[in-house]
């Protein structure tokens, strides 16, 4: 039986039953994002306080799109992130397919983003829960991550509504997602976003 992972997976209770996956109580399983963090600089920073001035700007009267706030974010943070750039292959939309084991059942859905051989996936949440926490998006997020094609190499993740962001990592069944950053503090966490971003692509790169 088909069914579609946006609908059929909705809470981490389903992720760990259909994946037998567990979140790890290790604090050593997820530290690639951390480790070596890359210093930005002053021209980087001024761009990431426009991005972040001008999401405050269209926001401020009506509820942004999930298109809209891929252009004005998003796709801003890869290109700074140098996500467009060789060695990373970049695709939109990508059907994504698996089965699970001992169950005549296959999901199947659409990612929002893949980057660099299907180990770094991005979920954007869906606009109608832009004013929602991103919670509602980890749950989908790591099960495109358990059907990971590569199962020797982790998979990273991030999920993000435009105004939060938050990472995540799996292998085989174990996985972990980091802290929530935010644009809504005065101090512009875009800045630590993207130095994870690159953090992670060099890991990713490396391995």
């Amino acid at each position: 039986m088909i069914q579609a992972i946006s609908k059929q997976i909705t809470s981490l209770n389903q992720v760990h039953e259909k994946f037998g996956s567990w979140r790890t109580d290790s604090d050593h399983f997820f530290t690639e994002p951390w480790e070596n963090l890359p210093q930005l600089s002053n021209a980087e920073k001024e761009r990431l306080d426009q991005i972040k001035r001008r999401y405050e700007y269209q926001r401020a009267d009506l509820p942004l799109l999930e298109e809209t706030v891929k252009m004005l974010v998003v796709s801003p943070l890869l290109d700074l992130a140098g996500f467009y750039e060789p060695p990373f292959r970049f695709q939109t939309e990508t059907p994504v397919s698996f089965e699970l084991d001992d169950e005549e059942e296959k999901l199947q859905g659409r990612i929002d983003a893949l980057v660099l051989q299907q180990r770094f996936w991005i979920l954007v949440v869906e606009a109608k829960h832009t004013k929602v926490e991103i919670e509602v998006g980890i749950p989908q997020l790591l099960a495109y991550m358990m059907g990971n094609p590569f199962p020797s190499q982790a998979a990273f993740g991030m999920v993000t509504n435009g105004v939060s962001f938050a990472f995540a990592k799996a292998f085989q069944q174990e996985y972990d997602v980091s802290r929530v950053y935010s644009l809504l503090p005065r101090q512009n966490e875009l800045y630590e976003v993207l130095q994870i971003l690159r953090s992670l692509g060099s890991a990713i790169t490396q391995n």
